[in-house]
């Protein structure tokens, strides 16, 4: 195929911050905290990279019994990245899984192979971190953030924060890559949740399991790191063959098989709008999506 199928490379990433995650480890407890509430903590490949950095450093320090996820500033994680001076889809890192870099790729060969590693294939490892998890969620959780949360053991939200996943009204995409929705949502549920991509208040959220505790926000850290220092306590082999059992129970369900076949379906989307409009994302950008977002929400 021609090489003028393939997108050059962007030259012009402006990355805000020498430091997309910061990482800290207290009382037994890894604390990784994603730092980019300038943009609401959307995910660029840098910061994805530096999450899984940070995971691995916290898997591979026996002193860390147990792993915080949290997000700086105002809110938890707007998503993937699609149009802050940052966003890096043009730009290859390091990949960790047997997946060759994705920016020489043609057409939709460069979003599959970059989201196999970068969203997929990272967030699978994550939930499969030997130690407990827990995401300390504030404010808004949309589309990315939510596999992020999602891939935690245990998730702990403000009384102020919301989930959503409202790319399939924007992009006429089938939900983020890591396809969780029907687990962690009833059948009827999770379909509204998609269909209509209207924000989840933290209160619903718990009402269905997706959430297991809500606090006031300025009580949210201090409930965090009860728990954790509790699990951090705990015997290291049980809390982690506990959590490869009820893993294994959803595998059983098929929740690893649903996954691979939704990605298929959302890449299909991926190409069906570059066909259209010729973007991948059908033209949606990170303002035309807040103000989307906004408006939704009666802002």
């Amino acid at each position: 195929m021609s090489d003028d199928l393939v997108e050059p490379q962007k030259p012009d990433i402006i990355y805000e911050t020498d430091e997309p995650v910061l990482y800290e480890v207290k009382d037994a407890v890894a604390w990784i905290t994603m730092n980019r509430p300038k943009f609401n903590n959307a995910q660029n490949g840098q910061m994805t990279y530096a999450l899984d950095d940070a995971f691995n450093r916290a898997v591979q320090d026996d002193a860390v019994r147990c792993i915080v996820l949290a997000g700086e500033g105002k809110h938890f994680s707007a998503g993937h990245d699609i149009g802050t001076p940052g966003r890096d889809v043009h730009k290859d890192f390091e990949n960790r899984l047997m997946i060759p870099g994705h920016t020489n790729k043609p057409a939709a060969e460069l979003l599959y192979t970059r989201e196999q590693e970068q969203y997929l294939g990272m967030c699978k490892r994550w939930r499969e971190a030997p130690k407990p998890t827990i995401a300390m969620v504030q404010g808004a959780c949309i589309a990315g953030g939510l596999m992020l949360a999602w891939t935690c053991d245990l998730i702990v939200a403000s009384e102020d924060a919301f989930f959503q996943d409202p790319v399939n009204p924007l992009m006429g995409i089938p939900g983020v890559e890591y396809f969780a929705h029907a687990y962690e949502l009833p059948t009827r549920v999770a379909k509204e949740f998609l269909l209509l991509g209207e924000r989840m208040p933290a209160a619903r959220a718990y009402q269905y399991g997706m959430v297991n505790k809500i606090v006031p926000r300025e009580e949210l850290r201090e409930a965090v790191a009860a728990w954790a220092e509790k699990l951090a306590g705990q015997p290291r082999l049980g809390n982690w063959l506990t959590k490869q059992a009820v893993n294994h129970v959803e595998e059983l369900q098929g929740k690893s098989q649903a996954m691979t076949a939704v990605f298929h379906m959302h890449h299909f989307a991926h190409a069906q709008n570059d066909l259209v409009s010729g973007d991948s994302i059908g033209g949606v950008s990170g303002k035309s999506a807040a103000a989307a977002n906004k408006k939704q929400a009666g802002g």
